[in-house]
């Protein structure tokens, strides 16, 4: 008899067939993405580390054939061992950096362990202000990094950019001794370059080493397609991200490090900037994790593969070229944009000012036409997280099933008819709208549309 469970994935597959996905950080994989993490590799148990020591070459024939002692805890990791070093070599090249580790289960324990790697409790960070797009591992109160560290937060200005004179103001009255460029909802490209000044001026200050991080989660992809910036070029430290959004492959974290790189678990007595690879070993483990998940490290090692082919910078150009689009088409049409448009993959929109509606009532309509988006509060949103006044939606998803400027057109006229009918509902109204004849039209039209462009691997 079929598990109930299998049921409800196939209404899931339904879901996501008929309706495009808008939520910046969701995307697809490729079936051979999804076959790997759905692979026997799940069994097996590696706790550790394989050997990276004494490579030479990261030619990929000779790491998959490659025997060395490794740093495991349990016996028959031969083929694991490659095919994480694999993953290691393939990120390594994605991103031009010294080092790379592939088994965070999650950006958000990624983040944690470099924060454990380098700090010491009581330490402060300077990071991006929650309300102004940071992300909850950069110091909201609510998690456990914020009970341990003192996180000193910065905010974007008018335009919707960093602002950096008061990123430096802080760096130069506070002690930090981490300085971190990461954001879940920022539409510009942080200037790299001057932060790595910034960090210059507090350690001459200060008198001691201050780690440069950032945390590209959602850009990752457009970095390693070389169409945004790379913050490890800039003199950054550490890079951690994601492994899906933008980067196109399984759930999971990654960390990339500059500096020597020696084996994972030796004993560092040097705390040091140029020690920082080995560090974040150690902190990832048994620093704060236990067995790595080596059916999801070899999804990981696909995805790279695929992000290392001339395809995907195709593909991570057009998924810019589509936000740009889009964010145009949504000005035509009355919306108004956080920083009057987007220079990467992500769209926030005030609904409050551009049709006098939340952002609440306006997911849950669009959910019933199947367009995906979240709700997003806007700096100096008085609706906080649960009554936010604006949106959040991106372009990683739709560009992966194939979808052009013509596709951007047609969305953007979906929302303007959506949110004009969503200002005849009040705030909790929108279940009521189920019944709506014109939503049951945009959602056919919806669904025609979602059809001509398959999800791969359905």
């Amino acid at each position: 008899m079929k598990d109930l469970v299998f049921d409800l994935i196939d209404q899931e597959k339904v879901r996501q067939s008929e309706g495009l996905e808008l939520i910046p950080s969701e995307n697809y994989v490729s079936e051979a993405v999804l076959s790997a993490m759905g692979s026997i590799l799940t069994n097996k148990y590696s706790e550790g580390y394989p050997n990276f020591e004494g490579i030479t070459s990261w030619d990929e024939k000779k790491i998959a054939k490659e025997i060395l002692p490794n740093y495991r805890y349990y016996g028959g990791q031969v083929n694991i061992d490659r095919i994480e070093r694999l993953a290691i070599a393939r990120a390594c090249k994605l991103f031009g950096a010294d080092h790379a580790n592939v088994q965070p289960h999650s950006g958000a324990n990624a983040n944690e362990a470099v924060y454990f790697a380098w700090l010491s409790p009581g330490d402060k960070v300077l990071a991006m202000n929650l309300g102004h797009g940071g992300h909850l591992t950069h110091g909201s109160p609510v998690t456990r990094s914020a009970k341990i560290y003192q996180f000193i937060a910065y905010g974007t200005d008018a335009s919707g950019d960093i602002d950096y004179d008061e990123m430096e103001k802080l760096a130069l009255e506070e002690d930090v001794k981490l300085i971190l460029v990461g954001y879940s909802a920022f539409m510009k490209i942080p200037d790299f370059e001057r932060v790595a000044k910034l960090r210059k001026k507090a350690e001459e200050k200060w008198g001691h080493e201050i780690l440069l991080m950032a945390d590209m989660a959602h850009v990752a992809g457009l970095i390693a397609a070389g169409v945004h910036p790379n913050p490890l070029k800039f003199g950054f430290n550490v890079m951690t991200t994601t492994t899906h959004k933008t980067l196109r492959g399984p759930r999971g974290g990654l960390i990339m490090t500059m500096g020597n790189v020696g084996s994972p678990l030796k004993k560092i007595e040097d705390k040091s900037l140029a020690n920082i690879p080995t560090l974040v070993d150690k902190a990832v483990f048994p620093g704060t994790q236990g067995g790595p998940l080596e059916h999801v490290i070899a999804a990981k090692a696909v995805a790279f593969g695929e992000a290392l082919k001339p395809e995907f910078k195709t593909y991570a150009k057009n998924i810019v070229s589509n936000a740009k689009t889009l964010a145009k088409e949504l000005l035509k049409r009355g919306f108004v944009l956080q920083g009057g448009g987007t220079e990467n993959h992500l769209i926030l929109i005030d609904m409050q000012k551009s049709f006098g509606i939340g952002g609440k009532i306006y997911e849950k309509a669009l959910d019933l036409v199947g367009l995906t988006l979240n709700a997003n509060a806007l700096p100096g949103d008085k609706g906080g997280a649960f009554k936010p006044n604006g949106v959040r939606l991106g372009t990683p998803a739709i560009t992966t099933r194939g979808m052009g400027e013509a596709e951007m057109v047609k969305i953007a006229e979906w929302m303007e008819k959506v949110a004009k009918i969503c200002q005849k509902a009040d705030e909790d109204g929108a279940e009521g709208l189920e019944s709506d004849e014109e939503i049951a039209l945009i959602r056919d039209e919806v669904k025609a549309v979602a059809k001509k462009f398959p999800v791969p691997s359905l």
